[in-house]
């Protein structure tokens, strides 16, 4: 393997303990894997209260400020912050009433297209139309949900398009 291999690591591999030397999370994402792992009273309070929120719920401020800000974040007008909440359910076809051998009734391989990241972004982008997906990153998961947040700026604010480096990132419409 040579040096221009990149990893892709989801972060269930670095809560098993999968660290390449290549990639080592930051302190603050470490604390936040070692709090989930270790199921801790702080984050279950949170969770707690984000079970009874609506699915898509707009934030003041990330979770993991640091992965945020390397998908792009930036505390200032025309950039939001979405904490969306998928169910894990949902996976499986109901089975056909009627004859046919159970070979044949289409019940039992069936896959999920996308991951839940991806469905994740595709109901926050349909909520808000008039913004521009910057990057997501996962919070939390537990037996029925998982917790993604999503960060969305809006490509016709003077602030956004004056913002070289997010003018370079997110085409402005016309």
């Amino acid at each position: 393997m040579g040096f221009g291999h990149v990893w892709q690591i989801s972060p269930f591999q670095l809560l098993k303990g999968f660290l390449p030397l290549s990639v080592m999370p930051s302190y603050q994402d470490q604390t936040w894997i070692r709090l989930w792992r270790e199921n801790s009273p702080q984050i279950r309070e949170r969770v707690i209260r984000w079970r009874k929120e609506n699915a898509i719920t707009r934030i003041d401020k990330p979770s993991r400020l640091q992965r945020a800000r390397r998908l792009g974040y930036k505390a200032k007008q025309g950039i939001i912050v979405v904490r969306m909440r998928v169910g894990t359910g949902g996976m499986r076809k109901q089975r056909p009433t009627g004859g046919r051998r159970p070979k044949h009734l289409g019940v039992t391989r069936i896959k999920a297209d996308d991951n839940m990241k991806t469905v994740a972004d595709r109901r926050v982008l349909r909520r808000y139309p008039n913004m521009k997906l910057l990057g997501s990153y996962f919070v939390y998961k537990d037996g029925q949900h998982y917790w993604f947040e999503v960060i969305l700026a809006d490509p016709d604010h003077p602030r956004i398009a004056q913002d070289k480096e997010l003018h370079q990132r997110i085409p402005r419409t016309a």
